[in-house]
């Protein structure tokens, strides 16, 4: 008697569960149905589909994606009384990928936290379970660029009118949908690089370089995003009134990404009107880059946790001692990690009367190197 209930009590759950889904179906089709064709309703498609995922595996969720695309791309033509844009369709074509995306990885994932649970049980070392977790999550996010990357082809062929004219209205549209995924792929090769760091090291392609360069080339390419943001950009030699030359054994491209995190998040940070300032101050030992910017300054229980993965800190526009604006938690992180690869120091610190300083320090190129350049 007591299997009998318990069976029936399980039908009962997988029927409620059926029922939700096909309410969900039914719910966001009717919004779909029911606005303008240019308004797509399709991406919300995806919490269905991770709900069957969950509960009934593989198939089902094979089903519902198929189901969700082609609700998602008859809305183009049905119910007809519409004329069809060029940036409707890519709207529902991206809408489409990013649900087959989302039922591909969401049944890997699901497959994948089945492997873990059956290795985890075999490892002896919490250390080993962490590095299988990475390992997955960095697999995982080397995927998704796949179909990202396929995106922003398709927008960018929209935006040479290989589909047909574009008119400025829809070009606006794709130009933000280009920017936005644009975003989205340097956040993927960001943690790519973190992970891979993490796990095989930071492998460095050395050579004499000249800070000062690098540092000039970085800002010519932030000064459109700082004119955006009303924001200043300088550049200072210290006490000197003449450009000098840093010249230290690095990685050309690296070093430049540690400018280039360190800058964005100095202007991410600072007020419409500010001034964002990098100094270089060569010494004897050591080749020292400062970013001073006058935000909000850094509260002082965030500096242990600043170039720590993921650490966002707080945002609190009321409050002056808090940081102002948040991002991916990654990029102080992976300048942590080119920073101690080079042999050099990374710091943060808070300015009198405000703002914020983010420095570091590369040894000095022996001048015998130097020489030979």
């Amino acid at each position: 008697m007591t299997y009998l209930k318990k069976k029936l009590i399980n039908n009962n759950l997988q029927l409620g569960k059926i029922l939700l889904i096909v309410t969900i179906f039914i719910f966001l089709g009717g919004l779909e149905y029911s606005t303008p064709n240019d308004y797509v309703f399709g991406y919300l498609y995806s919490g269905a589909i991770l709900l069957v995922n969950s509960w009934f595996g593989g198939i089902a969720t094979t089903n519902a994606t198929f189901i969700a695309v082609f609700l998602t791309m008859l809305n183009v033509w049905i119910p007809g009384n519409e004329v069809i844009q060029a940036s409707t369709f890519a709207n529902r074509v991206i809408a489409s990928i990013a649900l087959i995306v989302t039922g591909f990885l969401s049944q890997r994932l699901r497959k994948s936290q089945k492997a873990i649970a059956l290795t985890q049980t075999k490892l002896q070392a919490q250390a080993q379970l962490v590095r299988l977790r990475e390992d997955f999550a960095s697999t995982l996010t080397h995927d998704l660029k796949t179909p990202l990357l396929g995106a922003i082809e398709t927008i960018k062929a929209f935006q040479k009118e290989k589909f047909g004219v574009v008119s400025p209205t829809q070009k606006k549209v794709l130009d933000t949908m280009a920017r936005s995924h644009e975003t989205s792929l340097d956040l993927l090769e960001t943690l790519l690089d973190v992970y891979r760091n993490d796990t095989e090291g930071l492998k460095l392609d050395l050579a004499p370089v000249d800070l000062s360069i690098l540092a000039e080339t970085v800002m010519a390419t932030l000064m459109e995003l700082a004119a955006n943001r009303r924001i200043h950009l300088s550049l200072n030699y210290g006490n000197s009134d003449w450009k000098r030359s840093l010249w230290v054994n690095g990685d050309a491209l690296q070093l430049q990404r540690v400018f280039s995190n360190l800058l964005i998040n100095a202007i991410n940070h600072s007020r419409r009107g500010d001034h964002v300032e990098v100094v270089l101050e060569p010494q004897t030992s050591y080749q020292v880059v400062k970013i001073l910017d006058t935000g909000a300054g850094i509260q002082h229980e965030q500096f242990p946790h600043l170039f720590e993965r993921f650490y966002q800190g707080h945002s609190d526009y009321g409050v002056l001692s808090q940081r102002q604006a948040k991002g991916s938690g990654l990029g102080l992180y992976l300048s942590r990690q080119i920073i101690e690869a080079h042999n050099g120091i990374i710091w943060a610190e808070n300015r009198v009367p405000n703002g914020a300083i983010f420095g570091f320090k590369l040894p000095v190129l022996p001048f015998q190197s130097l020489s030979n350049i």
